[in-house]
């Protein structure tokens, strides 16, 4: 499997980010368009067990099939195998017919810029303020761009998606994981009483 060397920082201003990105000469691969993704697992849950999942994820001009690991939350811990597919939702079914059970449905929205050797997203997720990912070759590239983009790498986060999640809201990162459902609704009640101060 392929290492990800991917870096986040939350918390970002888009509109900031886009005039530092174009002034550092990125180029802009796509605007802003919505993802889904499915994510899966046996009905056991044997991947989550040792950080694992299937991953179904509409990208709007591709879709993708992967198998990602979680092996611990460091620069160098996300580990990832992904082909190109070309239907999202017979893929998913595939995988229903052949015994894996989909644990959660999720949208996003991603924006994406091309620096250097490393792409760089402006990520939008349902009831979290954005966050930007660089995700390069190396970790020398990454952190380069991150420090020209003007971001603290003592403020860096790794891993999946259930790190911003638990900035703002009190679950424990396998209660994120399956949350059945995570969509550009308003924010539920049920979230709201979990939501931090």
């Amino acid at each position: 499997m392929k290492t990800e060397i991917e870096v986040k920082f939350p918390n970002i201003d888009k509109g900031v980010l886009r005039k530092k990105l174009k002034k550092v000469g990125a180029t802009l691969q796509h605007s802003e368009i919505l993802m889904r993704r499915k994510i899966l697992d046996h009905a056991d849950h044997r991947l989550e067990k040792i950080g694992g999942w299937i991953r179904v994820r509409d990208e709007g001009d591709v879709v993708t099939f992967a198998y990602k690991q979680l092996n611990d939350r460091t620069l160098h811990g996300t580990k990832e195998v992904s082909v190109t597919v070309s239907d999202f939702e017979k893929t998913c079914e595939i995988l229903n017919l052949s015994g894996l059970t989909t644990f959660s449905f999720q949208e996003s929205k991603r924006e994406k810029w091309l620096y250097k050797k490393s792409e760089i997203t402006i990520d939008t997720w349902p009831w979290v303020p954005s966050f930007v990912e660089i995700e390069g070759p190396t970790e020398k590239e990454v952190r380069t761009i991150a420090k020209e983009l003007g971001f603290d790498w003592n403020s860096a986060m790794h891993g999946s998606v259930e790190t911003v999640y638990q900035m703002h809201y009190d679950f424990t990162e396998k209660e994120i994981g399956n949350w059945k459902e995570i969509t550009f609704i308003p924010e539920p009640k049920w979230l709201l009483a979990k939501k931090k101060k």
